[in-house]
């Protein structure tokens, strides 16, 4: 039996692998505390739940447009205007199973074999595997720790070849935590537009930022950046929603028109009575946004300072998401190595740098409880000083 070549050139997801073993440890009663998934602990907000439950009870149970049914994504469109200053149409708005395949729609309908893809490292770790699927290249720009683990223009630049055809930016981002600024985005906009290059702009994480830093939207700073961008966004992260698998992309008329053929042969639509949660989430009370926020970042607070404490580990306190990325390099040890030596004799979780690209370095979520949090710390502390 011969598999197609796409799928064996995949690489299994070290975060869910490192969950599951998590789990598969807890099932056996070991005490683990787990920094692994990138998951809110909260539920979803009650209103949500309910609409959801209303619809179904209300037979909203069929097929709807391959896109998603009106209503929502005229809501979307609202909220790009009032939240991100961006004005899309209805039509150049597709509504997904989740973030994460609004961004493989967006690949498949724009790279194909030959094409490049650059990708700042470290990276969201299904980026290069959908780039892949594509049959497209991606080229890794290896960002640095003085800058915040943010790509330049100018090394944005260095890295473009004739076969360049997207760029991907996360900001707020995983795993790194960091919050590109407006001018930062300008400069990468300027030379994006040299060669009509799109800009994947995944901002899942929008809601959460911290010490004043605020997030743009790509899309908003020009004409031109409008023209190239295809914005990501979703329900998972700012509304506790993961499980829902609903998320939406923004784009250019013909890029949308191309995403909606695509979902439409591969999806049908998203989930009927998902949709009607996601309108609620959209239209609703967004107290339980900002209540989340302000936990997550007293959550950040207390982990940054724990870990820039222990000696020959180093942090960029992130100023978004809910993550921070330790580096671990003068322990001498691999990511991996390291992270299976600290579950295996520490019972603590954490996701090696290398499935995101850099090798010197470990994951920590801190969408977890702060007991968890300071007892994992306990642990991570003691390991370090065993090495």
């Amino acid at each position: 039996m011969e598999l197609a070549e796409r799928a064996t050139i995949l690489t299994p997801s070290l975060t869910l692998s490192i969950d599951s073993k998590a789990k598969a440890m807890k099932a056996e009663g070991i005490d683990v505390c787990s920094f692994g998934a990138g998951e809110p602990d909260y539920d979803t907000p009650e209103h949500i739940k309910a609409a959801a439950m209303a619809s179904l009870d209300g037979g909203f149970t069929k097929y709807t447009p391959s896109s998603g049914i009106p209503e929502l994504r005229q809501a979307i469109a609202d909220k790009f205007k009032a939240d991100n200053g961006i004005d899309y149409k209805p039509s150049q708005i597709i509504v997904s199973n989740g973030a994460k395949h609004s961004c493989y729609n967006a690949i498949l309908a724009t790279c194909q074999p030959g094409d490049q893809v650059i990708i700042p490292a470290p990276y969201w770790l299904s980026y290069p595997e959908m780039v892949r699927l594509a049959g497209a290249e991606p080229v890794f720009v290896q960002t640095r720790e003085e800058n915040n683990w943010k790509m330049t223009a100018e090394e944005f630049e260095s890295a473009m070849t004739p076969r360049t055809k997207m760029v991907i930016l996360n900001s707020p981002g995983n795993p790194t935590g960091s919050v590109y600024t407006k001018e930062e985005l300008e400069a990468i906009v300027e030379v994006a537009e040299t060669e009509d290059i799109f800009i994947l702009s995944d901002e899942i994480y929008e809601k959460l930022t911290y010490d004043g830093a605020q997030h743009v939207s790509i899309a908003s700073l020009s004409p031109t950046a409008y023209n190239l961008t295809i914005t990501i966004n979703g329900f998972s992260k700012a509304y506790s929603m993961t499980g829902w698998r609903l998320g939406y992309l923004a784009a250019p008329e013909p890029v949308a028109k191309a995403i909606d053929a695509i979902q439409s042969h591969s999806t049908s639509n998203p989930c009927s009575f998902a949709q009607k949660g996601g309108l609620a989430a959209l239209k609703g009370d967004q107290t339980a946004l900002e209540d989340m926020r302000a936990e997550f970042d007293l959550r950040r607070q207390y982990m940054v300072s724990r870990l820039t404490s222990i000696p020959r580990v180093s942090v960029v306190e992130p100023k978004g998401a809910f993550y921070v990325l330790a580096n671990i390099s003068q322990f001498g040890l691999s990511s991996t190595n390291f992270a299976d030596r600290l579950l295996a004799k520490h019972h603590v979780a954490v996701v090696p740098g290398i499935a995101f690209g850099d090798d010197r370095t470990v994951r920590f979520s801190y969408a977890t409880g702060l007991d968890i949090i300071k007892k994992g710390l306990d642990r991570f502390e003691e390991f370090c000083k065993s090495l």
